[in-house]
């Protein structure tokens, strides 16, 4: 029972139900700093992890690493050492004209232009988040004063497949996808949510994402304003602040329960 988890080096009792997905693993020190005593627990491969408290509740951080495949391998071992609860908290680039650089998207729900869900479940079921914890990150992001948009991201596989597409053998089928998915609304570009929201479902357990919008590169096309931006802070935050409304909760359901 007690044995390390292959990939992340971590037993039942290193992490709390919550966890915190950033993919560089350079930003977990950063997001454990809004813990209280926080401390390094392991550090392998892709996958670095710092565990403290927040409400006097364990919670922990750890990365994953860029794409499906290593999201997937996290997510896995970690539920199998007690974590239920996952927010990914990233950046992302904006599709929809009004996501600026600078604000913040919270993912209802994921396109799944990547090959790691396909390995759980076909393409027709959706990939959502989960919504108590989408409810979370919107709250939490209102309260912090922070511009965000709610609603869909597309997850590639290619990070070059969407930057440089005309570059491609298939370059005319990414460009006509990604027009498509531009008219139907998607909000901005990832890598990860899908997998974790496909994940969620198969195995039970509560996601969601808030990401920071660096860029813009339709903006950028149009000529329309869009600097750079790669502060992560306002993400960090908002899903810390969530993770603190989820566990008052949680903490006041029981209470109800128990009358």
């Amino acid at each position: 029972m007690n044995k390390l988890q292959y990939h992340i080096q971590m037993k039942p009792g290193d992490v709390g139900r919550y966890v915190l997905l950033p993919g560089d693993p350079g930003r977990c020190e950063q997001i454990a700093s809004h813990f209280d005593n926080p401390r390094l627990v392991a550090y392998n491969r892709e996958y670095k992890t710092y565990t403290g408290t927040l409400l006097g509740e364990k919670v922990s951080v750890t990365s994953t690493g860029i794409g499906g495949p290593s999201t997937a391998i996290a997510v896995e071992e970690l539920a199998e050492i007690g974590a239920d609860t996952f927010i990914r908290v990233g950046t992302c680039g904006g599709m929809a004209q009004e996501v600026v650089p600078g604000s913040i998207v919270i993912a209802s729900g994921a396109i799944r232009a990547e090959g790691t869900s396909r390995e759980y479940l076909p393409l027709e079921f959706p990939a959502v988040a989960t919504h108590q914890v989408t409810c979370a990150l919107e709250q939490a992001a209102k309260s912090l004063g922070l511009t965000h948009h709610i609603g869909v991201v597309q997850c590639k596989d290619s990070f070059y497949g969407q930057h440089a597409p005309e570059t491609q053998p298939i370059s005319e089928e990414l460009l006509r996808r990604w027009s498509a998915w531009i008219k139907g609304g998607c909000l901005a570009s990832e890598m990860e949510s899908s997998t974790l929201f496909i994940l969620g479902n198969v195995r039970r357990l509560r996601t969601g994402t808030v990401l920071l919008v660096c860029a813009n590169q339709e903006r950028r096309k149009q000529g329309i304003c869009d600097p750079d931006f790669h502060d992560t802070e306002p993400a960090l935050q908002t899903a810390v602040e969530a993770v603190r409304l989820l566990i008052a909760e949680e903490r006041g359901s029981d209470r109800g329960a128990a009358r």
